[in-house]
């Protein structure tokens, strides 16, 4: 049984397409409609790329174009039948029965096609997607996928063509085309943005229940105008904060408020769809990153959500979920997700369980004008998608000056960061935003920093009491670059170290192959030492507002996760959970 794909606008009616599709490489781009493919000699196993293992094709090498064919039953009648694609990498064009039904360009965001006027009347339909995707293009987004044949240093396996759900779904001649959430937790409501698409003529109402622990919160009914409907929806509030707490959403209390949409014409159902949200706010006061109104310390790890036979795709709905629940039995309150737009089903989970995420949009690693504009488009989308998501609680749009190599030099680069984060505010001005993690910033809310030394003396000799933040940022330059750059000197933002460790272990028993960390340890009693003593200092740096440990899970070569890539822990998850738990959270007002 598959899980719908799309968690926070939830319909009933609707198919998946994933299993066994037709496939074919195209190398030379000979062919460009469907007619034009002479043969189809592989089968693959959607949604899983071409790379992984668990496709059934496994290859590695470099195809710059690959085509896919599936046939479906559909049988036309008076609903709208939209096609909908999670993500394909990188630019796609379907057709269905041989006639062009969309195109997208940007390889981490999904797009649809309504497909009602392309279907056969037999019911027997055919849809076949041609996938262009470059290997060796460096001015796309593509995060962690290597350009090199093989993959080398922190650079992994590419994924092409179709890596998340494809699915159809039935809609009716008026129908939600879009719900958006915004909490608003000072006074105590709920922000609610519907956009009604299809036959919007005469009398539409939106009616919206919220409900909570089974206990109704509001029942309202809005007039459709011009295809939306934007209100707040005030919660009765009980003024205590004990009583307030139990609504709040935090990781140690993750309570989310259960939405259903109902769509009528005058008092006829046109349609019903599910949703949640939840009274959640994530703000800076000063130096320190607030949940709820609260001081609120981040214990993160970065995950970069790779597995050995299925990559940038999950296996299934259920390792999702456990690697939501893996990151908290290790003591974490939240991950980064590093370099990846992450499937919106692991965001349902970390909704659902309690896990806070940063969400990082996957680099380009060439400066161009392209480059940006193809990173404008796609981060857009990427934070359209994800806004109401109550678990995402910064936005990350660079990392590390990737792809925008020459930030203190060159003021075209400067310029690109500065945008790319007031462009994030702008679109969303409830979250916080890092306008270049690690070193080199500029416009940002918090400063990130990265630092892999693995001694402590060290960490606490720059980053000790002692340490005035305006001698950190003049003379601490990890990876031999500027904390800050000129002009933008440290206004009192938070100050996190976002990436550090990356402690190399492997059990003898599983050593082969060239694996590597940025130190290592010999064996499991060592490895438990270096982690715990590392995360003591970090944790009783009181210049730190919170950390993100690297990393969740051994990722190809690189062996610092604290599990296996297999999600196997390397030493005992309560060993791990009680180094990483040492901090003390300020826990006031349900947080």
């Amino acid at each position: 049984m598959h899980a719908y794909p799309r968690p926070q606008l939830v319909r009933d009616d609707w198919t998946s397409l994933d299993g066994r599709w037709q496939f074919c490489f195209d190398d030379e781009g000979r062919w460009h409609c469907p007619e034009d493919v002479e043969d189809w000699p592989l089968q693959i196993e959607v949604p899983f790329a071409p790379e992984a293992r668990a496709s059934g094709i496994g290859d590695t090498g470099f195809h710059p174009v690959c085509w896919y064919r599936r046939e479906f039953e559909c049988r036309p009648g008076p609903e709208r039948v939209v096609l909908r694609f999670g993500a394909v990498d990188y630019a796609a064009r379907v057709w269905v029965n041989g006639r062009l039904a969309v195109t997208h360009e940007g390889g981490h965001t999904p797009f649809w096609a309504d497909i009602s006027g392309l279907l056969d009347e037999s019911g027997h339909q055919v849809v076949v997607v041609r996938v262009d995707d470059d290997p060796s293009d460096l001015a796309k987004p593509r995060g962690k996928q290597d350009w090199q044949l093989a993959p080398h240093a922190i650079w992994y396996p590419r994924t092409s063509g179709i890596w998340q759900t494809v699915w159809f779904e039935r809609l009716p001649a008026t129908f939600v085309d879009r719900i958006r959430w915004t909490p608003q937790v000072e006074n105590f409501a709920i922000g609610l943005e519907i956009r009604v698409g299809g036959d919007r003529s005469g009398e539409v109402w939106a009616e919206v229940e919220l409900s909570a622990a089974g206990r109704v919160l509001a029942r309202d009914r809005y007039l459709i105008v011009d295809g939306e409907a934007d209100r707040f929806i005030v919660l009765s509030d009980p003024g205590i904060d004990d009583f307030r707490n139990e609504l709040l959403w935090c990781p140690e209390r993750p309570t989310l408020i259960e939405a259903r949409v109902r769509l009528l014409r005058g008092d006829v159902l046109q349609e019903e769809v599910g949703s949640y949200t939840a009274l959640r706010s994530v703000t800076i006061l000063r130096d320190r990153f607030m949940l709820n109104g609260r001081p609120y310390t981040l214990r993160m790890v970065l995950d970069q959500g790779y597995w050995p036979e299925t990559l940038m795709t999950s296996p299934d709905d259920d390792a999702l979920r456990r690697d939501v629940e893996l990151a908290k039995a290790m003591g974490f309150n939240g991950v980064r997700k590093h370099q990846k737009i992450e499937d919106p089903r692991y965001l349902y989970w970390a909704d659902r369980l309690g896990l806070l995420v940063w969400e990082e949009m996957p680099s380009a690693y060439r400066f161009t004008r392209g480059a940006i504009r193809r990173t404008v488009r796609e981060w857009t989308d990427a934070i359209e998608r994800d806004y109401s998501h109550p678990c995402v609680i910064v936005w990350v749009p660079f990392n590390e000056s990737w792809g925008v190599p020459e930030l203190t030099a060159v003021r075209t680069q400067r310029h690109a960061v500065e945008a790319l984060y007031h462009l994030t505010r702008t679109l969303d001005a409830t979250r916080p935003v890092i306008g270049n993690d690690g070193w080199e910033s500029s416009a940002t809310d918090i400063i990130g920093i990265h630092d892999y030394d693995a001694s402590c003396e060290h960490l606490r000799q720059r980053y000790g009491a002692e340490i005035k933040p305006e001698q950190l940022f003049d003379r601490r330059r990890p990876g031999g670059r500027i904390l800050t750059l000129d002009g933008y000197p440290h206004r009192g933002q938070p100050i996190m170290l976002t990436e550090f460790g990356g402690i190399a272990f492997v059990k003898a028993q599983a050593k082969g192959g060239h694996t590597w960390g940025y130190s290592a340890a010999r064996d499991e009693a060592q490895f438990t030492t270096l982690y715990s003593d590392l995360l003591h200092t970090v944790i009783h740096t009181a210049l730190f507002s919170g950390f993100c440990y690297t990393q969740f899970a051994d990722t190809f070569q690189e062996a610092n996760g604290l599990l296996t890539a297999a999600r196997e822990p390397k030493i005992p998850l309560e060993d791990i959970a009680r180094a990483t738990r040492e901090s003390r959270t300020h826990i006031v007002g349900g947080v």
